[in-house]
């Protein structure tokens, strides 16, 4: 088994180089471009459309259907006793790294929050009703609640919803549910799926319809949101989850190894290491055969590691530094010792830049306070991490005097009437007759 992994070693000496790596780059692009492409497409659409007009109708038909949990419309939303009883049910020490982590969260959305700061030609509203959608995971996944629903609260959203399938026990993980009761979060969905992206975009007799969906899913979730974008606003179309090693030979070859299989875990997800040592290349190469045998899902690890992943060898550290911008990763780590601030600074594209062999993918995802929400699939190029700026709006404030519109009168005329807009031009010109 061993001796599967040795094809996702790429050399810079190697005749195919280029082609090796610029197929590793769009792998995960493509799988994202083509969400809700294809025959699936005409299904994704038949679901939108029946609950837009049908509503909660159709979304128990859906969630009967995909989830084979039968409920009535009265069923959907989780009873304020049943979120209670999770939060007192959970375990202390969890309980307690949780506020940890709310804590660390809040006070980083709050010091980058741009509502913040005043000017008089711009005001910032913050969106009034946000969904966000939370996977029905074999295992809950409560860092998701957290890093979406706190940069909400922090922008001043008054109206949270969370959808989620109902996977556990047909509800909704207790952990999941204690989270919102503990961030205050009474308005709770058992639904998830295409149809819980269609009940929040167009609203039903039972649930609202909201501003702004933001939050991870499968496929599904991913391609709905993109279908209905542009009637709400979305945060991004989540891939399959990345991270990017930059490594030099200061590096320890089992921690970026460890790294890499914490992003190859997920089943899918991509794990990338640039050096410009071999030595190191081969090293992590051996740590990850030695590793991933331990894992107790080994053989989709591998899967992952063997479709998506590469250990690659540049000739320098610039071009590894080029490769990495290129790239545009999900998480990117720098683990290059003392150089790794230097490196770092030269970074352009990353959702999220992880400095020194101290800092794992991990304490981002549970514990800084950036939120783990972050572009993948080379979007790092133009788009960011989910911030509390993300669920306001702003409106640009202009208020003029007489003196101030005389003093620009000509101007403005000129320009109006250089684009054939008389009625533009003499909306000022009235203005100035006596």
């Amino acid at each position: 088994m061993p001796s599967e992994l040795d094809d996702i070693l790429i050399l810079s000496s190697q005749p195919d180089f280029r082609k090796r790596w610029e197929e590793l780059r769009f792998k995960l692009q493509l799988d994202v471009m083509f969400y809700g492409v294809g025959p699936e497409r005409k299904s994704l659409c038949d679901i939108l459309d029946n609950v837009a007009r049908r509503g909660n109708q159709a979304v128990a038909e859906y969630t009967e259907r995909f989830d084979r949990v039968t409920l009535t419309p009265e069923q959907f939303r989780i009873a304020d006793a049943e979120l209670a009883r999770a939060h007192t049910g959970m375990d202390a020490s969890l309980l307690q790294s949780i506020r940890g982590a709310i804590a660390n969260v809040r006070k980083y959305q709050t010091e980058i929050f741009i509502g913040n700061h005043t000017h008089p030609g711009i005001k910032y509203t913050p969106l009034r009703r946000v969904g966000v959608c939370v996977p029905g995971a074999s295992a809950p996944l409560p860092s998701t609640v957290i890093m979406t629903v706190v940069p909400a609260q922090v922008a001043g959203v008054q109206e949270i919803v969370v959808v989620s399938p109902p996977r556990y026990q047909e509800s909704i993980h207790p952990v999941i549910l204690a989270v919102c009761h503990e961030l205050g979060v009474n308005e709770v969905y058992r639904i998830g799926g295409a149809q819980a992206v269609a009940a929040l975009a167009y609203g039903t007799a039972t649930i609202a319809q909201v501003d702004k969906i933001v939050g991870p899913g499968n496929k599904w979730v991913q391609a709905a949101k993109k279908e209905v974008f542009g009637h709400v606003g979305i945060d991004s179309l989540a891939g399959p989850s990345e991270v990017l090693i930059i490594a030099n030979d200061q590096a320890n070859p089992a921690w970026v190894a460890a790294d890499m299989l914490s992003q190859a875990e997920h089943n899918p997800g991509s794990a990338i290491a640039l050096t410009d040592s071999q030595r190191l290349a081969e090293s992590i190469l051996e740590e990850l055969k030695k590793q991933v045998a331990e894992l107790g899902r080994s053989s989709e690890t591998m899967e992952c590691l063997r479709k998506y992943s590469g250990v690659v060898v540049f000739d320098n550290m610039e071009d590894v530094i080029q490769g990495a911008n290129d790239f545009a990763s999900e998480h990117l780590e720098v683990q290059c010792g003392t150089r790794s601030r230097e490196i770092a600074e030269k970074i352009r594209n990353a959702g999220a830049i992880f400095i020194g062999p101290y800092t794992p993918v991990a304490v981002g995802d549970y514990w800084a306070g950036p939120s783990h929400t972050l572009p993948t699939g080379m979007t790092a190029r133009f788009s960011s991490a989910l911030t509390s700026n993300d669920f306001i709006k702003s409106s640009s404030i202009i208020e003029y005097t007489a003196a101030q519109l005389a003093a620009s009168a000509d101007d403005i005329i000129r320009l109006a009437r250089t684009e054939g807009l008389d009625a533009h031009a003499r909306s000022v010109e009235i203005r100035r007759q006596k």
